[in-house]
């Protein structure tokens, strides 16, 4: 694939990885694409059970009516494509975070940035073709895009100290190595 960006590494991903609502409006080129969905579809999950599907959308009036169906989303019609996450017979839905993690890490690589919508009513599940059983569950749908310079992030993550929150052996054991 010859692509003219920088590809960082796993590491340099998470550090920078940031909620992305603006996009520009460019097409996100299909090799990418097919890069993002693999990443999902490559994600472990409970059992090896692989409960998930991905559906993928570019069609702006059914961006815009996904919008209507929760109150975070207002930005999906904005993106160049979006991905429906929806799991099937799922144990876990932990398993579909795992999915998600993956391509959105994939997606920040090629600096294309997405941000995680929940609490889609029902009427979404109808707009995509998801079966209404109760088999079925439309967990996210995330928009994709190039991240615009202006969006692009800047110094750190404001996150709490590793040494508040990682314990050794026991909850309020403090770590005996030292992390960087």
């Amino acid at each position: 694939m010859n692509t003219k960006k920088k590809i960082l590494d796993v590491e340099e991903v998470i550090r920078k990885r940031r909620a992305i609502r603006w996009f520009k409006p460019d097409p996100i080129p299909d090799e990418i694409l097919c890069r993002i969905l693999e990443a999902g579809r490559l994600a472990p999950s409970s059992k090896n059970s692989q409960p998930w599907h991905f559906i993928v959308i570019r069609n702006k009036d059914t961006l815009k009516e996904l919008a209507k169906c929760t109150y975070t989303g207002d930005f999906l019609p904005d993106a160049p494509v979006a991905i429906a996450v929806v799991l099937e017979n799922a144990k876990l839905e932990s398993d579909a975070a795992r999915a998600i993690q993956n391509m959105i890490l994939v997606a920040w690589k090629y600096g294309i940035g997405t941000c995680w919508i929940t609490n889609f009513w029902d009427k979404a599940k109808k707009i995509i073709g998801v079966p209404m059983t109760g088999n079925f569950k439309l967990v996210t749908v995330l928009p994709f895009g190039f991240i615009p310079e202006e969006e692009k992030p800047r110094g750190k993550k404001k996150r709490k100290p590793l040494l508040a929150i990682a314990h050794e052996e026991k909850f309020g054991n403090p770590l005996s190595f030292h992390c960087k």
